[in-house]
């Protein structure tokens, strides 16, 4: 008997031949889903004194940030391929001072047949660009990353906390 490997988990975004396509959700239930991911965006301390004193002379990074950041997840269909539009019902992106930059939180909830986990992580990356993008003319050194989904609930596989930073 010949020993046949055992086949990992599939890709849904990839059919048997290989093509890319959208996963069919069609028969899937809709559910109460919400999706948490954070990211960090590393600063000069010239850039966070500016800030803190509210002197950015684009005006305030963070109110700006937060504000492109719901956009974004609003719009994450438009951006990544193969999602799918979803009605959000919710977004928050919060903004937790560190000694060297910020750590970036989005929280979005809707009510569909897929989660919310790429619109979080949009909304988070967004938000950190929108930081950098204002933030350029002081700091050119800046560091976007680690971005990671931290809660998920909802849908079939129900609720995933993260269990390490």
């Amino acid at each position: 008997m010949k020993n046949i490997p055992k086949r990992g988990p599939t890709l849904s975004h990839v059919d048997k031949a290989g093509k890319v396509r959208m996963v069919d959700v069609g028969g899937k239930a809709e559910t109460e889903r919400e999706a948490v991911a954070v990211g960090r965006i590393v600063v000069s301390a010239d850039a966070l004194r500016e800030i803190r004193a509210g002197r950015v002379k684009k005006g305030d990074p963070l109110q700006a940030a937060r504000l492109a950041g719901i956009l974004a997840a609003k719009r994450t269909s438009d951006l990544i391929p193969l999602c799918h539009p979803l009605p959000i019902s919710h977004v928050a992106v919060d903004f937790t001072p560190q000694p060297d930059g910020y750590l970036i939180e989005a929280r979005v909830r809707t009510t569909a047949r897929t989660g919310v986990e790429m619109e979080a992580l949009t909304a988070v990356s967004v938000a950190a660009l929108t930081i950098y993008d204002m933030l350029k003319a002081i700091d050119k050194e800046m560091v976007i990353g680690e971005i990671y989904v931290t809660e998920k609930r909802g849908g079939k596989s129900g609720e995933y906390l993260r269990s390490r930073p």
